[in-house]
């Protein structure tokens, strides 16, 4: 790109970068910047190893069981409701999400008041607290609704969550994406539904899928919201209507484990597997989203 510009513009643009660089400023703010990047990565690198350090001597096949006990701390219930609730909250949230984005993006009309007012909805919910969802999911779904504390109700209370984080995401995907690709598509003949689902949303996975990641963390490590809406009973799903039973994740898990003070140890062990299951997520995800990038 920069080889055709004209051999003036080209020194120009070398001049003001020579004359940013040399200013006093400039020095401050890299080492600023190294810094922050230095330290946060520090931080990133003693979280893991301390985690790894305290919970990897207490994986034995106890922690394993299928089922819960006082005697063994078991995680398997639990992990099994971490799972289902993702796959419920991603599975209303993703589609409402996505679909949102494309409307805000694609074909609202720009300047419109009430595009605006969603944009400034979506952002004040993001920052809402994990524990104002959570009330309000008792108030609404556990007793309005009389679903009692479910895995149901948790999984929608997370839904609420995690929607304006994908609305977001998923439209800032979708702007990002070039408009010579819309232009192309329309120039051969395609229509605007076929150009946004075969052109723009295909180039947009990437930060669709960041997104996704981004939400599935929220959703692993959350208690406050699902202390009040699905419980902390210590049982795997069984029986057909398992959505309307009790349960606990892996997070709540951990908080109960640490809470009691009788099997810390075990929440250690938790943790780490925890952990190893959203950075495997984090590694999956990237890797589908590669895959389609060069699919495209």
């Amino acid at each position: 790109m920069e080889k055709n510009l004209p051999a003036i513009n080209r020194e120009s643009r070398k001049d003001k970068l020579h004359a940013y660089t040399k200013h006093p400023a400039a020095a401050v703010w890299t080492l600023l910047v190294h810094g922050a990047a230095i330290l946060t990565f520090v931080c990133l690198i003693f979280l893991i190893g301390y985690i790894v350090i305290s919970g990897a001597p207490h994986l034995n096949k106890d922690l394993f069981a299928l089922q819960y006990t006082s005697e063994n701390g078991s995680l398997m219930p639990a992990l099994w409701n971490t799972l289902i609730m993702t796959a419920v909250s991603l599975l209303i949230a993703v589609p409402l999400g996505v679909f949102a984005a494309v409307y805000l993006a694609e074909y609202a009309r720009r300047g419109n008041r009430l595009v605006s007012l969603i944009r400034v909805t979506a952002e004040t919910l993001s920052g809402i607290p994990s524990i104002v969802y959570g009330l309000f999911g008792m108030l609404f779904f556990v007793v309005a609704l009389k679903m009692d504390y479910s895995l149901l109700a948790g999984s929608l209370t997370l839904t609420i969550m995690i929607l304006p984080l994908i609305m977001r995401t998923t439209e800032e995907a979708l702007l990002s994406v070039d408009n010579s690709y819309r232009e192309g598509s329309f120039g051969l003949g395609a229509g605007k539904l076929r150009t946004v689902f075969c052109i723009v949303l295909p180039s947009a996975i990437p930060g669709i899928l960041s997104g996704v990641i981004l939400g599935i963390g929220r959703i692993v490590g959350e208690t406050a919201a699902l202390i009040y809406t699905a419980g902390t009973v210590a049982r795997g799903p069984s029986g057909l209507n398992f959505l309307m039973k009790s349960g606990r994740t892996m997070a709540v898990h951990m908080y109960v484990l640490s809470g009691e003070g009788l099997h810390v140890d075990q929440a250690y062990g938790t943790a780490l597997v925890l952990l190893v299951m959203v950075i495997g997520i984090n590694l999956l995800s990237g890797w589908i989203a590669k895959k389609l990038v060069k699919g495209n």
